[in-house]
């Protein structure tokens, strides 16, 4: 039992937490079990007919069951295969994970420029001559990351805040915001640079730049004069790129969507955050934008100096949740729709288009808070009452959240709630999922978050590992769900 002090002479006790696989779990296991063992070839189906995995073959079921050996000292480990807990437990295991691995982007990407070795270690540096037009992939963090360890210890010492501080605001909603905005089609842009460029400094007109740096300059900045619409009209003799305030391309959106598509699909387009702010429309993604100035240290900076968390929420973790597609290599390649050249195709992300696919997601259950947390972190007198919200941002006709009902007193909550997500433009989707407490008294508690690619989901039952604010992974903190495409 779990005992909670109320005061000094009563105590509340609440039945101990359960780790007992859902009745969705369970189900699949008896359906590809046979005598409580799933075997190297029932678990080969498995993997192929539920997870998606057309290519398991008999070896790699037979790897998984190997895997459970260490396990043994659990009695969860049988000869012929595994039980239901070692099924349970190769779910919610780091190995069941929930996004695809794209290290063939990356190789297809560079061919013969990636850098590789033959052997599994450098037994020696390679020479200048060898490394010559060729691109290496280290895992090592680089000199800045080290360099803002200070930085993060001080955000550590930062304790539980406000829930808007912590999170941010909600992320707006596209729909809404489009039929807010009601300014002029024509918007005249000669003031837009106006707006401080971060990247401009000091520099003033009459100063020059010297013959010899200005020919290092391969793509030159493209000075936006005259109505915006004459901006992003395309010399089809020079790649140039512009620079637009945050402010002014939010303007640009309502009337000149198709037009921006179309220039980025052979321009670069640069947004900066006005002054301080933090970049956070993901619309800038889904029309093609390759630069996007977050403003991120200086919030981290302001983060720092207040004590606040302004560095960190919704918008942020939008950020996070794309780039963890293609491995998190930190390269994520444009749909190809973005690239369509044909005038009569050009991609608008506020036109409603036919839906593509859907996507079924089953939220199973989650755990870990009774190991990552104190047992009064959430409620002081009981066990905490979790929910999770899920939904998914991308194009408007898309973004969309929704959420499970709230399970009272559990630290291992059981939901078993389905949601489907009818998709319209799943390549630019995202699939934000968050875990807060109920509190009937106060802000309801924040308790964890991911932001996954929607293009990159596996199908099948998969361990969903969730981050805190900032979005570092949480140690222990896991959900158990399900994803389908029909």
């Amino acid at each position: 039992m779990t005992t909670y002090r109320v005061c000094f002479c009563f105590r509340r006790r609440f039945r101990p937490a359960s780790n007992e696989p859902p009745e969705g779990v369970k189900e699949v296991f008896r359906k590809y079990s046979e005598g409580g063992v799933m075997g190297e070839e029932q678990l080969q189906r498995f993997l192929v007919e539920v997870q998606g995995e057309a290519k398991a073959t008999r070896e790699a079921a037979q790897a998984v069951i190997d895997g459970m050996r260490e396990f043994k000292h659990l009695r969860v480990f049988q000869k012929k295969g595994l039980s239901l807990e070692a099924f349970f437990r190769y779910l919610t295991g780091d190995d069941n994970s929930v996004l695809s691995h794209s290290l063939g982007m990356i190789t297809q990407t560079y061919g013969e420029m990636l850098f590789t070795t033959k052997s599994e270690f450098l037994e020696e540096f390679p020479s200048p001559e060898a490394l010559k037009m060729k691109i290496i992939i280290s895992t090592k963090p680089p000199k800045e990351y080290l360099e803002s360890k200070t930085i993060r210890e001080q955000d550590q010492a930062v304790e539980k805040v406000a829930e808007d501080e912590a999170w941010g605001r909600e992320v707006s909603d596209p729909k809404a915001e489009m039929g807010a905005i009601s300014k002029s089609e024509h918007e005249h842009s000669e003031h837009h640079h106006e707006e401080e460029d971060p990247d401009e400094g000091d520099k003033k007109p009459h100063q020059m730049i010297a013959p010899e740096y200005k020919r290092l300059i391969a793509i030159a900045a493209k000075k936006g004069k005259g109505e915006l619409a004459d901006a992003f009209k395309i010399d089809p003799d020079k790649v140039t790129r512009l620079s637009l305030s945050e402010l002014l391309f939010q303007k640009a959106v309502i009337s000149h969507g198709t037009e921006i598509v179309r220039f980025t699909q052979r321009n670069l387009l640069r947004i900066y955050p006005k002054g301080d702010s933090l970049c956070e429309k993901y619309e800038m993604i889904e029309l093609g934008l390759e630069m996007v100035l977050l403003g991120v240290y200086n919030a981290m900076a302001r983060f720092c100096m207040s004590g606040g968390t302004l560095g960190y929420g919704r918008a942020l973790w939008l950020v996070h949740g794309m780039f963890r597609a293609n491995g998190g290599c930190g390269y994520v390649k444009k749909p190809d729709f973005l690239l369509d050249n044909d005038p009569d195709n050009v991609f608008d992300p506020k036109v409603t288009l036919p839906v593509k696919k859907t996507l079924k997601v089953r939220v199973y259950m989650g755990d870990g808070w009774r190991f990552d947390f104190h047992q009064t972190h959430f409620d002081t007198y009981s066990p905490p009452d979790f929910y999770t919200r899920v939904g998914i941002a991308g194009v408007p006709a898309d973004t969309v959240m929704k959420r499970t009902k709230a399970i009272e007193d559990d630290w291992i909550p059981a939901w078993d709630e389905e949601f489907e997500f009818p998709l319209t433009v799943p390549e630019l989707a995202l699939l934000r999922i968050e875990v807060h407490e109920y509190d009937m008294s106060e802000k309801d508690d924040f308790a964890g978050q991911t932001c996954l690619p929607v293009w990159e989901l596996r199908p099948g039952i998969r361990s969903v590992p969730l981050c805190d604010r900032k979005g570092e992974t949480l140690k222990s903190v896991k959900l158990l769900m399900r994803f389908e495409f029909i």
